[in-house]
């Protein structure tokens, strides 16, 4: 087992990387390798398991990924030579995204596979041949089960998060996809623990595995600042939106899915452009709000605990706890979106006074000092290196928050004096339809009198404007009989269906009559 400080003085080249690859990673930026690659890429190049521990944000997805594109074999249809498991949507997403920038432009072929889209393109694919497959275990079984694919090929497996997986409950359905696969395959896990469940993985499908345990060191743990204030439940939002207006791009990580969508309400309301991140969205709204906060376009992204861990988004200035967690190991996976690789950053737990005792309680096993601090301000500075950022979210805030449009007002919608409202839609669209209306005669303003009928206007012919389908259909309007006057529009049906006596009349009896005489006539 490794535990002690590797040399970062070295190169890729230096780890057995091929130059083209260590270029391509020289024209990202990336020319030293972190601690947990220096010390896991060799080994896993000579065909060794490997079991890495290391912190959130410590480069293991370069770690594996360098391996796995240059020893994975040419993939028959259906049958993928190389698999990586993630228990996230949004992992998957990433480690695909990475992998396939290192198989650039000649290597193997990547696709990722998770739910919440559907399963055509990802059927195609298979088809076609993928040679790497990033998967999530519930979809990956799903394709697997209707005949679209087959892992008894597979003799490179990945395990990604391999402690995630067992708090989200996949380590059943993990064993049953590892069973499928070939019996003289090349396991590497990855996880931010080795403990309980992980370590029945690491006994039951590895081989002799090296294990490099890499922790932080004194240095990485002081480049995160950890604030516990005590709020009261009326001032979270506002203490929470300041935070996000000083520091700069900030996650936000509440416990329920319906919490997150009012947080993000809320926070927009303030004035801070915000996107929720949780399980019950679609994979698309997911996918757009970490595109929005990749982009500056909203300054803080509220997610619950799906968002905790394997997602990097770079220049995460802070990380807010609106609701405290309460497990240690989530409040380091949560944490952990913020101080990453070599960055500094700012955790802030906003503390209710009914959790002050696990909250101190969380503080005793997580090491850091009891007690909670009043809400200071002047301690949240923005980061150098988000300014920029920060600079973009606060112009989205200022355009959607002002109430000056930046176009000319549209004809009727100019500014009204102080003290006037605008006439409602309904209201407007009666007034116009009046204009549009004309009498037969002047309306009889007496007590009772019956309203008039309402008539379109009359064509200069004498006829009516043609209606209904007559206006659609370009047909004329029906005239009347010759012989039979029209009847006259000033009549009500009220008055229609009254006797001479002023009585109600009998309407079925009075329609047989007039169909008695009509047959009489002819």
């Amino acid at each position: 087992m490794s535990s002690a400080p590797i040399d970062t003085a070295l190169c890729f080249a230096d780890l057995g990387v091929p130059a083209p690859m260590a270029g391509a990673l020289a024209r990202r930026g990336v020319t030293e390798p972190f601690p947990i690659q220096a010390a896991t890429i060799p080994d896993a190049l000579a065909g060794r398991d490997v079991c890495g521990r290391a912190p959130t944000g410590s480069g293991k997805t370069i770690a594996f990924g360098i391996p796995l594109v240059m020893r994975v074999g040419k993939a028959k249809p259906r049958r993928p030579r190389g698999l990586v498991l993630v228990p996230t949507r949004e992992l998957a997403s990433q480690v695909a995204h990475e992998l396939q920038q290192l198989a650039k432009p000649k290597g193997p072929w990547v696709e990722a596979f998770y739910g919440g889209v559907g399963f055509p393109r990802q059927v195609q694919a298979l088809q076609r041949g993928v040679d790497i497959a990033v998967a999530c275990p519930g979809r990956l079984a799903d394709l697997i089960n209707q005949g679209c694919a087959d892992l008894r090929d597979v003799d490179f497996i990945v395990v990604d998060e391999a402690d995630r997986m067992a708090d989200m409950g996949f380590l059943p359905e993990v064993r049953r996809l590892l069973d499928q696969c070939a019996g003289d395959r090349q396991t590497l896990l990855f996880s931010a623990t080795l403990d309980g469940d992980v370590d029945v993985l690491i006994n039951r499908y590895q081989r002799d595995p090296l294990r490099h345990e890499l922790y932080h060191d004194d240095e990485d743990a002081s480049r995160a600042t950890h604030l516990f204030w005590s709020v009261d439940r009326a001032e979270r939002i506002t203490v929470a939106a300041d935070v996000v207006k000083r520091s700069g791009p900030t996650i936000v990580f509440c416990r329920t899915k319906r919490g997150a969508d009012r947080v993000a309400r809320q926070l927009e309301t303030k004035g801070v452009p915000a996107a929720a991140i949780h399980g019950d969205r679609s994979q698309g709204q997911r996918e757009r709000a970490l595109r929005s906060f990749h982009r500056g376009e909203v300054a803080a992204l509220v997610a619950t605990d799906v968002a905790a861990r394997g997602i990097h988004v770079d220049d995460v200035a802070c990380v807010i706890h609106f609701d405290p967690p309460a497990d240690p190991k989530d409040y380091v996976h949560r944490s952990g979106r913020t101080a990453r690789a070599g960055a500094s950053g700012l955790v802030v737990t906003l503390v209710l006074p009914d959790l002050r005792k696990p909250v101190k309680q969380l503080q005793k096993e997580l090491g850091h000092p009891i007690g909670l601090d009043a809400v200071e301000l002047a301690k949240v500075t923005p980061v150098p290196e988000n300014i920029a950022q920060e600079h973009v979210a606060q112009e989205h805030v200022e355009a959607h928050s002002t109430r000056t449009p930046t176009r000319p007002p549209k004809p009727g919608r100019e500014p009204l004096p102080d003290g006037k409202r605008r006439p409602s839609g309904a209201a407007r669209r009666k007034a116009k339809r009046l204009a549009t209306l004309e009498l037969d005669e002047e309306p009889d303003t007496r007590a009772g009198a019956p309203k008039k009928k309402r008539r379109s206007p009359a064509t200069p012919g004498g006829t009516r404007t043609p209606k209904g389908s007559a206006a659609r259909h370009g047909r004329k309007p029906a005239r009347p009989k010759a012989g039979r006057p029209a009847p006259s529009k000033s009549t009500t049906k009220q008055s229609s269906r009254k006797s001479a006596n002023g009585k109600p009349a009998n309407t079925k009896r009075a329609g047989r009559k007039a169909a008695t005489r009509r047959s009489a006539r002819a």
